[in-house]
């Protein structure tokens, strides 16, 4: 949830965080205050939200929430991104993150995401980045005195550059799970993949083909946001006569990656085919 979010009602006056505990669903919140260029470098950012971070989660814990979630967004390209300077300034900014959420009770979801982008970038030269990168995160997490077993991590798929043909889940699942074992402490307990502007289809269909990798130090899960909602909010569109329709499509595309989180999944797809889901990297404040 957003900060917002999370200390709002529904029509009847019952707060979102109740109505979810009901149903027996965890509230988290996303903490991080959005991102910010880099001077010097080539659009890369830095994620903001570290001051007065304490404060915030001893709010949120009170208000019920029991994670939390900051999201760092590394640039690659075939050449120079991301530099050591962002490599650096996003790992920093997770590990502080982490070491405070968990000071304050809260569960820190742990996002280095090497974001797909533009560029004919081969899916090597993203599995070597990501390597690179998660390899930074975690001596930051110790260096910070993080608990590894109190985290998740919330990684990108190994993908190439989106001027290279689509690669096959089982090309993505074999780099991913080789990343992974190459740079992730088997002391976390879980790997929750962000879809990060693959199709509906294609990100269930990528988390299926990870499973037959196994078995992993750790569990290969989900935790999407386009791959999600993309459909179910162009069915919703902001009318109140759509919403059974547009839950029922949540309802589908979350049984489906379900099922493929353990290696279940058999189609048809509720959202088949598709293009790509890509977002314009927005720069600015909480809720970017």
């Amino acid at each position: 949830m957003f900060e917002e979010t999370l200390f709002q009602s529904s029509r009847a006056g019952e707060q979102f965080v109740d109505i979810l505990k009901k149903q027996g669903i965890v509230p988290g919140i996303k903490v991080d205050t959005g991102l910010q260029p880099i001077d010097g470098t080539d659009g890369e950012t830095a994620t903001q939200g570290l001051d007065g971070l304490a404060d915030r989660c001893k709010r949120y814990y009170e208000q019920g929430a029991r994670f939390a979630k900051w999201r760092a967004v590394l640039k690659v390209d075939s050449d120079k991104c991301p530099s050591s300077t962002a490599i650096l300034e996003n790992a920093h900014g997770l590990a502080r993150y982490a070491q405070i959420a968990q000071a304050n009770g809260l569960v820190p979801i742990v996002e280095p995401e090497v974001t797909l982008g533009p560029g004919d970038y081969s899916i090597e030269r993203t599995a070597y980045v990501s390597e690179k990168v998660n390899s930074h995160v975690f001596r930051l997490l110790n260096e910070y005195n993080v608990i590894l077993e109190g985290i998740l991590l919330k990684p990108n798929m190994i993908l190439p550059g989106l001027d290279v043909p689509t690669p096959s889940p089982e090309e993505v699942a074999k780099y991913t799970v080789r990343t992974m074992l190459r740079s992730v402490p088997a002391a976390v307990p879980g790997i929750h993949f962000l879809s990060g502007g693959m199709s509906e289809e294609e990100a269930t269909l990528n988390l299926q083909a990870l499973q037959a990798y196994g078995p992993t130090p750790w569990s290969l899960t989900f935790s999407y946001g386009r791959a999600l909602q993309s459909s179910t909010l162009k069915i919703w569109s902001g009318k109140e006569s759509s919403w059974k329709a547009a839950q029922e499509r949540l309802v589908a595309l979350a049984k489906a990656n379900s099922e493929a989180q353990l290696g279940k999944y058999a189609g048809p797809h509720p959202s088949p085919g598709g293009a790509r889901i890509l977002q314009a990297l927005r720069l600015g404040g909480a809720g970017k």
